[in-house]
């Protein structure tokens, strides 16, 4: 019977140190690669434009189906909203009426590049843009704009972001989670009438009251199409460079309420929403 060989004490110690040190190699290089550095973002830009739809028009945050982009969550100057560019005027009073909104109620991923053109004829710092709600807020489900369409849009409109304002920071965000309609408001009588005769974001809105096995898997792929637009919007700002910053899904995420809700449409955010809207985006932005 042979004896039973044992591992010096002095082994095991080596054995145990070079394990520590390869695990926090992994973690390291896992880090890396999860959370690529960005440029640090300097001092508060002192101009900036956004990028958008009717919801950084701030549309139906003031009065009945208007325009309203002085409650805009990106470059808006109401107090009540305090967006992006009064927090910015904070730090750094030079951007005082130098907040351009590009933005147009409609405008899907395809006018991206367009808007984006704008901006760079004004030559601004800081540019925020979050689109794609109506890519898939269509009459119906067959006609949502294809992800590869939605990633050639926007690719095309950061393209023109970086070769005509290649040191400005560009903060792209969520598309909202607009399943979350449906379900904070389809118990609402108001709510379900104005999509119904407004013709409302009927993909994901069509049959509101429905618990039919179809409906639920319709809601499902609609809502599906929207995350595979945030997962293209992460992956395009990756591409862009590191003064591109995505934010991570903090939009998409936020549990958003009735109330913050326009009642003139339950479908854009009024003033609350608005403000709500600032100020999550700006925390998961560049942190001026």
């Amino acid at each position: 019977m042979s004896a039973t060989r044992r591992t010096p004490a002095s082994t095991l110690a080596t054995l145990l140190t070079a394990a520590v040190l390869t695990a926090a190699v992994l973690v390291t290089s896992i880090g890396l690669v999860a959370a690529p550095a960005h440029a640090d973002p300097g001092p508060p830009p002192a101009s900036m434009a956004s990028l958008g739809d009717s919801i950084t028009r701030g549309f139906n945050a003031c009065g009945w189906y208007v325009d309203c982009p002085s409650r805009s969550f990106s470059t808006g100057d109401d107090a009540e909203v305090n967006s992006h560019y009064l927090r910015i005027r904070t730090a750094n009073p030079a951007i005082n009426g130098r907040n351009h909104n590009d933005g147009r109620s409609g405008a899907t991923s395809a006018d991206m590049a367009g808007q984006a053109g704008t901006a760079v004829s004004q030559g601004v710092g800081y540019v925020t843009m979050l689109i794609g709600a109506n890519d898939a807020c269509t009459s119906s489900e067959s006609s949502m704009t294809p992800v590869s369409t939605f990633r050639n849009n926007i690719d095309a409109a950061l393209n023109r972001l970086r070769s005509g304002l290649p040191e400005a920071r560009v903060f792209v965000i969520s598309v909202p989670d607009i399943q979350r309609l449906w379900s904070v408001a389809r118990g609402n009588l108001a709510a379900r009438t104005a999509w119904s005769l407004f013709g409302i974001c009927q993909s994901m809105l069509a049959n509101p009251t429905s618990n039919a096995q179809a409906d639920a898997d319709r809601r499902s792929r609609v809502r599906q199409r929207v995350v595979d637009y945030n997962t293209q919007l992460a992956q395009a700002c990756a591409a862009y460079g590191p003064n591109c910053l995505f934010d991570g899904n903090a939009v998409f995420s936020y549990p958003f309420t009735l109330g913050q809700l326009s009642g003139w449409d339950y479908f854009h955010p009024n003033a609350s929403g608005q403000r709500v809207l600032a100020g999550i985006s700006y925390d998961a932005g560049f942190g001026w």
